[in-house]
């Protein structure tokens, strides 16, 4: 009766399709197959030779239906004989499945093969030169990969390639360029308005993966003509914020304020302060059109935005994470308005997208290789990913940190990210490292290039990625997204939260909220003061370094103390809440090589609160194999929040203090230098006992 009700409505009936019809067993007729499926509403595919033997002898009449009783008779006897037809018919669809897969899977392999072939000149290559025991475990998972079909649950967004939890939830961002060709208007649509408008400055306000993506673009494409400068502010450091203030005639700028859940502390403060500036220079009725949103649907800051009248709102994916957002609006809006060619930029970044896609065999897939180096070397003890650009792409690297980082950096486990640190020779280094070398084919510095063929003869982990065109950044955006996803199942982890991320927020809002109260932060006592340093660490690290001193109660002596507790496999990092700019980070750089060279130990350096939004998740959810040092200094002047009572010069200080907690809560062996007002002289001071203590 259904059935008959969906014919009475023009409903077709499927057909069955018999297939493979040839007669295998010499004392069958060889039409018997063919003769005994003859039957309405079927089709039969039949080979040639049983088509033409059946041509001369078949006898064809309608024979599907005409035994059935019979045929129910010889079922219920194989059953008696404890013969399963079901067990028989199971095996048979899974074998028959099974085969077909792995043809098909050898034809899209042939495929791809042909197609990487002929579009070799626009992928960037990647080549590799691993010890002898590591390139084996790559390639054993890599088969493992293969035969697991992990690309396939990957691209199928399958939480259970992880740790099964809600990861499904975070994979938009593998279709986020094919969308965005799909949708380009909105990108060339910011660019015509920006120079429509002729504004001579955009200046974008974010942190962490909402700020990364654009400094890249902007740092390897530089200014665009006829477009606007741009400039990017993610420091609450007072000195920072007046220099880049400086930088801009506002009457002529554009500020774009990237939040993806617009809760995000700096930036909302950043957009009080220089909204409260717009309003000055040109007017409560014009302020808003010299603004630009970037977040997600329904956020706090969107409403914020429509009450102030933005110039435009652009929106995120609530199924994009932050630092897997750099195809997002999140990078894409910020790079058309500096004059970003986005048609170009995407389309190149489409090729790295096939050439990562699920149909591509493991050995071949670009994105995979690199994520399965990764995690091996990770589990092997070599977690410490040092990253080598050339120089024309050295900015890509702060990009890199976050996402290394902050995907894997948890649980007790994770890949720590090295950046900036000068190649050194081959004995510098220990032995947990694994070199990627980044390199623009036309501007390769030769002498990045003899050092790295140095690190390769001398049997260390090394990756070269040969970028073909600067255009070609988007590839690496998706190609370094899919490895760090491929790392984080072969680690183990969820590679798309950040759990730790938001202690030290909250350590932040505590103590932000206490100077509201009260009108100062909590006192401190360090644990010494030298040379115009003062020292601070918690009881226990402290009661340690009071030990390692001895009765040498000076800034080198509890240096040389709390250096010395660098060992095999530890990282050294700086966490400077100063300004971010050349002087000071020559300095740094100075101390962070010298601790490199002297104790065969990787070196981090980040400037905060920046870090805080990028490795700071590893540094506290990470293995706890860090050495830190935090470096704050007293505001030579300040700054207010507009509708607060704390300054930036405040949150600074109580972002390093909640850091600076949270490291101890954790276990972390921390020491906070204070350098006071004359930070140029204080970081003088501390390299020089640097280096007298390692000297």
């Amino acid at each position: 009766p259904r059935w008959n009700a969906l014919k009475a409505k023009s409903a077709m009936t499927q057909r069955l399709l018999w297939a493979s019809t040839s007669t295998k067993n010499p004392s069958y007729r060889d039409v018997v197959y063919v003769e005994e499926l003859i039957g309405p509403d079927t089709v039969d595919t039949i080979p040639p030779a049983t088509f033409d033997g059946f041509r001369d002898h078949g006898v064809p009449k309608e024979s599907l239906e005409s035994k059935v009783d019979v045929a129910r008779q010889t079922m219920q006897n194989l059953a008696k004989a404890n013969v399963s037809m079901k067990d028989a018919t199971d095996k048979l669809l899974a074998d028959g499945v099974s085969i077909f897969e792995e043809a098909f899977d050898k034809l899209l392999g042939a495929i791809e093969k042909n197609r990487k072939k002929n579009l070799a000149p626009k992928i960037d290559q990647m080549t590799w030169k691993l010890p002898a025991d590591l390139e084996s475990r790559v390639k054993t998972t890599i088969l493992d990969w293969e035969q697991g079909k992990k690309m396939r649950r990957l691209w199928g967004r399958d939480s259970s390639l992880w740790t099964n939890s809600d990861e499904s939830n975070w994979l938009g961002w593998l279709a986020m360029t094919e969308d965005q060709l799909a949708h380009i208007a909105h990108l060339t649509g910011i660019a015509e308005d920006v120079q429509k408008t002729a504004f001579t400055h955009v200046a974008l306000l974010g942190m962490g993966g909402s700020s990364l993506a654009p400094e890249v673009l902007s740092m390897t494409y530089g200014r665009a003509k006829g477009f606007p400068e741009f400039h990017m502010l993610d420091s609450t450091d007072p000195a920072q914020i007046k220099a880049f203030e400086s930088k801009l005639n506002l009457k002529t700028t554009l500020f774009i304020v990237s939040s993806k859940s617009g809760s995000t502390l700096e930036p909302n403060i950043f957009k009080q302060y220089f909204f409260e500036r717009m309003r000055q220079t040109v007017g409560e009725a014009k302020a808003g059109e010299h603004f630009v949103a970037i977040t997600d649907p329904g956020s706090s800051f969107e409403k914020v935005a429509q009450r102030d009248k933005f110039r435009h709102i652009f929106h995120g994916r609530p199924d994009i994470g932050g630092r897997y957002s750099a195809l997002s609006d999140f990078g894409l809006v910020p790079g058309a308005s500096m004059g970003v060619d986005m048609k170009k930029f995407l389309s190149a970044t489409e090729e790295m997208v096939h050439a990562c896609a699920a149909s591509v065999p493991i050995a071949e897939n670009p994105g995979a290789v690199l994520g399965i180096i990764m995690g091996v070397h990770h589990n092997a003890g070599k977690d410490k990913v040092t990253l080598i650009a050339s120089p024309a792409l050295h900015d890509l690297g702060a990009w890199l940190e976050q996402l290394l980082a902050e995907s894997t950096g948890k649980e007790g486990k994770g890949i720590v990210p090295v950046d900036r640190e000068e190649v050194g020779a081959p004995e510098v280094y220990g032995n947990d490292r694994l070199f990627v070398y980044i390199r623009l084919k036309d501007e390769a510095d030769p002498k990045q290039e003899s050092k790295v063929e140095a690190l390769e003869k001398a049997g260390l982990s090394v990756v070269r990625i040969t970028v073909l065109d600067k255009y070609d950044l988007g590839q690496e955006f998706f190609r370094w997204e899919i490895a760090t996803a491929v790392a984080g199942s072969v680690i183990g982890i969820n590679c798309f939260n950040q759990p730790d991320v938001e202690a030290s927020k909250v350590a932040t809002r505590e103590l932000t909220h206490q100077y509201e109260e009260t009108g100062s932060l909590p006192p401190e006592t360090p644990i010494l003061e030298d040379q115009g340093i003062k020292l601070y660490a918690d009881e226990k690290h402290a009661g340690k370094l009071t030990i390692g001193a001895g009765k040498e109660k000076t800034l080198a002596a509890y240096l040389r103390a709390h250096l010395n507790t660098i060992g095999a496999g530890d990282y050294a990092a700086l966490l400077a809440y100063i300004q971010m700019n050349d002087a000071h980070e020559q300095a740094l750089q100075s101390i962070r090589h010298t601790i490199r060279d002297k104790k065969r130990s990787a070196t981090c350096l980040g400037f905060g609160p920046r870090f805080l939004h990028s490795t700071g998740q590893a540094y506290k959810g990470g293995p706890n194999s860090g050495v830190f040092l935090q470096i704050t200094c007293d505001d030579a002047a300040d700054l207010p929040v507009p509708g607060q009572k704390y300054t930036f010069g405040v949150v600074k200080a109580a972002q390093a203090r909640g850091d600076f907690q949270v490291l101890s809560k954790r276990n972390r062996r921390a020491l906070r230098v204070h350098l006071g007002k004359d930070v140029a002289a204080g970081l003088a001071t501390l390299e020089k006992a640097v280096k007298q203590v390692l000297g």
